[in-house]
């Protein structure tokens, strides 16, 4: 090419032209490739030139038509009334046309001091003619130009821009970050041009392999300027992370502005693509960079922000779904029943939000095996029931889980108070199981009278389970002192009478002996006593005057020993069996007396009930607490906190937690995100 050999101005002022050389490398580079589509390329490649110390040029080159020595001139000589303004379409495919005003080329000074265009055309006469022309950030109403010559027929038409003395090392036009960010740009005209093809330091951009979904959402018409206009809003998620972008498209679809959305999607990338006529109004006006100070446009993309969070929470709900179905359908997930009660609810998505975020955070959970992941679970499961402390305990040292999440768990359960209700529910939903077990022991026909069942029963209700017989007897203590009295004085009742010990294995033949617990429960002041002993008569045993004087006779010489004559000692004897006969029955109703009980005496109380009794006493007792605790979470704040936090991990997994998934706070979305 010559050396150049004249010059022109261009007609506006310089300061303003500073003004539009200002771009990120990305939007400098995009307004460069789409000149080149503009120009009917069917090849653009855009390279980086780099040497020891990075980067040293960047080039865009293209096949299109160029453009004639003539036309430079009007192309560069003012800013303003570029040909491509008003709906018109490219000289020889009629594509869309996305430039405007002709101020894309000045963008290329973005990147550096100097910017050549090298440019080849066919003159009238169809020969193929070059020319080079130059601008320089130092005197940008100054364009170079050189005299057009003949070019190498081989080259064909095109034009390669390169952009030299480069401002500084761009890491968004790396390779990795930039062909991602360039596929999000050119998406819908890829898809739309089948015959456009865009490489990026030789990699040919393909951003359909990179699509993950892709939707197409309707909006609101805009009324404005003539309106109705239709609103389409089309949304790709990415496979891979180019930054999040909300465009704004012709009817076509090709994007004349990009704008930054202000919310985040947490876990999702995407690109959106708001489409209407209005946009293509805009843009002929010259207007489409204030689009976000007009005010319906405005509107438009306050609305397709709405629509994008909602199409990404439905996404995260859909997605949660599966993985918890898989985990059901694989026998993995620790719950089989659906839960039947709010505080059932509350749990069930305290661990689904639990679980799915080990999910998301530990890669080797979601490929291990179906049982080791089972075993997992289950400990999540015990960890939530256990509280605060043991969750913490088991997502920092045995999963390595992120401290900012496991502070959000802590935070779940302690504010919310969930911790409380979900411990207090598992609880009674314990003890009823323990209660039903029991009930079969006694009275199925297979265990009620073999020893070793009776044996173990004894045990069970010594070891934490005396709230059988009273929730004041739920926190009672072993009391070595008192066993030894109570076998001093086992005479009274039959020796044979085994007194808080386990009872040793013997065949059926032997008859069942009886057995006795014992036990000191805590009251209020440390020199008050209080004991509790619980003979469990044989099942044979129905329980008569016989019975009863052996109870009286033994609670008297019990409280009237020497080591607890002259302390302040409240004592409570029960006799149980499977039956009671009718002397029994009139002694356990007296009248302004409670039910069971059949001596009372100053410190002294004996109390006489049959299984059944007991049984149905401990039930209601349970049933109580439980709508109890089915009343707090209904009434209390408990799920109100647990629904928008879990809308902030599921997005709506429970149908009743929906509505608040919905309209989860941007704010902690922000948050979340950092």
């Amino acid at each position: 090419m010559a050396m150049a050999d004249g010059s022109f101005r261009v007609e506006v002022a310089h300061d303003h032209l500073r003004k539009l050389a200002n771009a990120s490398p990305v939007q400098a580079v995009c307004e460069l490739v789409w000149n080149s589509l503009d120009a009917d390329a069917t090849r653009v490649d855009v390279d980086v030139d780099r040497g020891e110390l990075g980067m040293l040029s960047v080039s865009v080159r293209d096949n299109g038509h160029g453009f004639t020595h003539e036309e430079a001139r009007a192309l560069f000589g003012k800013v303003g009334g570029s040909w491509k303004r008003h709906g018109a379409k490219s000289k020889r495919k009629s594509r869309v046309l996305h430039g405007k005003e002709g101020k894309g080329r000045l963008k290329a000074l973005a990147l550096g001091r100097v910017a050549d265009w090298i440019v080849r055309y066919r003159d009238e006469a169809g020969n193929l003619m070059g020319f080079k022309m130059t601008l320089v950030k130092d005197a940008l109403v100054d364009v170079e130009i050189s005299a057009p010559e003949p070019a190498e027929p081989a080259l064909g038409t095109g034009v390669e821009v390169t952009i030299s003395e480069l401002e500084k090392q761009f890491k968004s036009l790396e390779a990795e970050r930039a062909v991602p960010d360039f596929s999000s740009v050119f998406a819908i005209y890829l898809k739309n041009y089948r015959d456009a093809e865009i490489f990026f330091d030789g990699e040919r951009l393909d951003p359909e392999a990179n699509i993950a979904s892709s939707d197409t959402i309707s909006l609101d018409p805009i009324e404005a300027d003539g309106g109705p206009h239709h609103v389409v809003l089309e949304v790709i998620q990415w496979n891979s992370a180019p930054e999040r972008s909300i465009f704004l498209c012709g009817k076509d679809g090709f994007p004349f502005a990009r704008i930054a959305p202000k919310f985040h999607t947490t876990g999702y990338v995407f690109s959106a693509y708001l489409k209407s006529a209005y946009v293509d109004r805009l843009q002929e006006r010259g207007a489409i960079d204030l689009a976000e100070m007009d005010a319906a446009m405005a509107d438009a993309v306050d609305q397709a922000s709405e629509a994008i969070q909602v199409h990404f929470k439905e996404a995260s709900t859909a997605k949660a779904r599966s993985e918890i179905e898989r985990w059901k359908e694989e026998r993995s997930y620790p719950y089989e029943a659906e839960p039947t009660t709010k505080v059932e609810t509350a749990e069930r998505q305290v661990f689904d939000i639990l679980a799915l975020t080990v999910n998301k955070h530990l890669s080797d959970f979601s490929q291990q095996s179906a049982k080791g992941r089972a075993f997992q679970m289950r400990m999540l499961r015990q960890a939530i029931e256990r509280g605060p402390d043991e969750l913490q305990t088991i997502l920092t040292q045995v999963l390595d889980l992120p401290r900012s999440t496991i502070n959000e768990f802590a935070k779940l359960l302690e504010e919310a108070d969930l911790a409380n209700v979900i411990r207090a529910s598992k609880m009674v939903a314990d003890r009823l199981s323990f209660l039903s077990g029991i009930e079969q022991l006694l009275y199925e026909p297979q265990t009620r009278g073999l020893l070793k069942e009776r044996s173990q029963l004894h045990r069970m209700i010594a070891e934490g389970n005396t709230w059988i017989f009273g929730e004041e007897f739920g926190l009672t203590v072993d009391d070595k002192g008192l066993t030894e009295v109570l076998r001093k004085h086992r005479s009274m009742i039959g020796d044979d009478t085994i007194i808080d010990a386990p009872v040793k294995r013997i065949d059926g033949s032997v008859g069942v002996v009886d057995l006795m617990l014992s036990r000191s429960v805590p009251r209020n002041r440390p020199e008050e006593r209080e004991h509790l002993v619980v003979e469990l008569k044989r099942p044979s045993v129905v329980i008569g005057p016989k019975e009863l004087t052996q109870v009286e006779s033994y609670a008297f010489a019990i409280a009237n020993d020497e080591r607890f004559r002259d302390l302040d000692t409240r004592w409570v004897f029960w006799a149980v069996s499977n039956d009671i006969d009718e002397h029994a029955r009139r002694r356990a109703r007296q009248e302004g007396s409670p039910s069971g009980r059949v001596f009372k005496d100053g410190p002294i109380e004996i109390w006489v009930k049959a299984w059944s009794e007991v049984l149905s006493d401990a039930k209601g007792r349970m049933r109580f607490v439980q709508d109890n605790l089915k009343s707090n979470v209904d009434d209390d704040a408990a799920l109100n906190y647990l629904k928008k936090t879990y809308a902030k991990y599921l997005e709506g997994i429970a149908d009743d937690a929906a509505p608040d998934a919905a309209s989860a706070s941007v704010d902690a979305e922000n948050a979340s995100e950092g």
